[in-house]
């Protein structure tokens, strides 16, 4: 008798996805060496970005000179090497170049502004993280922690910068870190209750570019929670959702294929 071999959902699921994620991949450009650079750069650039933070934060915060602030200094500058490096690495192995170009926008963002580097601390929970449910449930999740996390990293970070700028101009009244963090709370929620507001072009860019990534949080939170209350409702009704394109191409697959007795239907009759 011969022998039956079953593979787990999780493989079945990783086999089926894999022509898929090609595809995605020859879409934004992507070849074989680029995802394998990729995937050998991910956490070391992962733990740059995490040191990046670490150095910004006690360089800001600590006021540091002398030695300390020459090692935070530096280690600031290697970062940006790091990832300068990898965006001109992947670059040169992509195919075809404008295509990816297009396609790694937020790269190179990330290698002009340099605290958006501790975003890809959020990637990297997203891959620790299992989402073992629906798709729409994963999507949902992996919104959410990009949602809460980005919110925290921009009010970290836009907390520090407008402490750098602001500290020791003269008449600011945003001189310490809890008044700085408590400023970014209130400019995010488009709150603002105007007893802390920045005096210095450099911390008035950073309130201005707080707020509008604000209002982007703020529509992202609300879509994820209207996904979620949508599912909730309609949990037991399945039989009436609407089928999407690729539940139309599984059901047209799983047809038999029409048989043809070999006569020209002009000629019939």
């Amino acid at each position: 008798m011969g022998s039956t071999t079953t593979s787990a959902p999780g493989e079945d699921a990783a086999v089926t996805a894999e022509p898929f994620r090609r595809a995605i991949a020859g879409r934004r450009g992507e070849t074989r060496a680029s995802v394998a650079w990729g995937r050998a750069t991910y956490w070391p650039l992962t733990i740059a970005a995490l040191a990046f933070l670490f150095a910004y934060t006690f360089q800001v915060i600590g006021d540091l000179v002398g030695v300390w602030s020459i090692v935070c200094s530096a280690v600031v500058a290697l970062t940006w090497v790091m990832f300068i490096t990898d965006y001109l690495v992947r670059l040169s192995l992509s195919s075809p170049k404008r295509r990816w170009v297009r396609a790694h926008l937020f790269d190179v963002l990330v290698v002009i502004l340099p605290t958006l580097r501790p975003v890809r601390l959020l990637g990297a929970f997203t891959r620790l993280a299992s989402f073992s449910k629906s798709v729409g449930s994963s999507l949902r999740a992996q919104m959410l922690i990009y949602g809460a996390g980005v919110a925290l990293l921009l009010i970290w970070q836009a907390s520090l910068a407008v402490l750098s700028a602001e500290r020791h101009a003269p008449g600011a009244s945003i001189t310490s870190f809890g008044n700085a963090v408590w400023w970014a709370f209130c400019t995010i929620t488009t709150v603002g209750y105007g007893d802390f507001t920045p005096i210095t072009v450099q911390g008035r860019v950073v309130a201005v570019l707080l707020m509008i990534c604000g209002v982007v949080l703020v529509g992202l939170i609300t879509a994820t929670f209207a996904s979620w209350v949508l599912e909730r409702v309609t949990r037991g009704h399945e039989d009436q959702l609407p089928a999407t394109r690729a539940d139309i191409e599984r059901v047209l697959a799983a047809l038999p294929a029409p048989v043809s007795d070999g006569s020209d239907p002009q000629k019939r009759g």
